[in-house]
């Protein structure tokens, strides 16, 4: 099996990094960072997302997995006491996979054919630095609402534990293919008028954003990469047809990690 490790780059996950190279390169394991079978993602939530889009194009070839080194994290099924049993785990046993849904976004330019696409493991957020954001949301292609607010959120139902749940979204199962839209402080008058809930679109439902105004430039962050954009036609967001693969060695439930990151006083 080939296997790359990513870090989140202090001291303690480098260390850990190194050992997990070293401790699987002696047992005969093929050290690849350009094309992996198996992520080992060490250090937070935050690094597990770089890991996901340093190999977003690779998913049907590639599974990940977790450690953290610092507080649980919601993606990491491994802490660094147990890296030992993980690494022979890795060596001796075959590991299930457990996909996700993911969030695919698509920015359509006002002037030229480029289409720029992402794809998201969390959210895509729709922010603007000028003022508040004003879109018309489409969806299945027929106009639902004009929204006036602060921004709004997209998110997979494993991000839903995210920003998501931040801003008063709901937690979905991944095993739910679906997206959901949530606002951020929405205006409600006499002249705008939003559902003012998160909203639940199913696989084949697709969710478009229509800027209204021709000269508002935008700020996209998916997952933990931000951009800039101007004139932007539409942005279109759908369940992705691929799907991260998560390795399991073991169980952790979706509810426990749930449960564990936000219940839990264990620390």
């Amino acid at each position: 099996m080939k296997f790359a490790v990513t870090s989140k780059g202090d001291t303690k996950s480098n260390q850990l990094k190194e050992f997990i190279i070293d401790s699987l390169t002696n047992l005969k394991m093929i050290h690849n960072e350009a094309e992996p079978d198996l992520v080992i993602s060490v250090g937070g939530d935050g690094t597990f997302l770089e890991a996901f889009h340093t190999y977003n194009h690779r998913l049907e070839e590639t599974a990940f997995i977790g450690v953290h080194t610092g507080h649980l994290g919601f993606y990491a099924d491994w802490v660094p006491e147990e890296v030992e049993n993980l690494i022979a785990e890795i060596t001796k046993n075959t590991f299930r996979v457990v996909e996700y849904p993911l969030l695919d976004i698509k920015i359509y330019p006002k002037n030229g054919p480029e289409i720029e696409r992402f794809l998201a493991l969390n959210e895509c957020s729709v922010k603007t630095p000028e003022g508040s954001v004003v879109l018309d949301l489409n969806i299945k292609g027929e106009h639902f609402e004009r929204f006036r607010g602060d921004g709004l959120c997209i998110s997979t139902p494993s991000g839903s534990t995210a920003y998501n749940k931040a801003l008063g979204g709901g937690i979905i199962h991944p095993s739910l293919e679906s997206i959901q839209i949530t606002e951020m402080a929405s205006i409600n008058n006499r002249v705008f008028r939003t559902i003012g809930s998160p909203l639940i679109l199913p696989k084949h439902h697709v969710c478009e954003l229509k800027p209204i105004y021709d000269d508002r430039s935008f700020l996209l962050t998916i997952d933990h990469i931000t951009k800039n954009y101007t004139n932007v036609k539409a942005i279109e967001c759908r369940v992705a047809e691929e799907k991260i693969r998560f390795a399991r060695f073991r169980s952790f439930p979706f509810w426990k990690r749930v449960h564990d990151s936000f219940v839990s006083d264990k620390r």
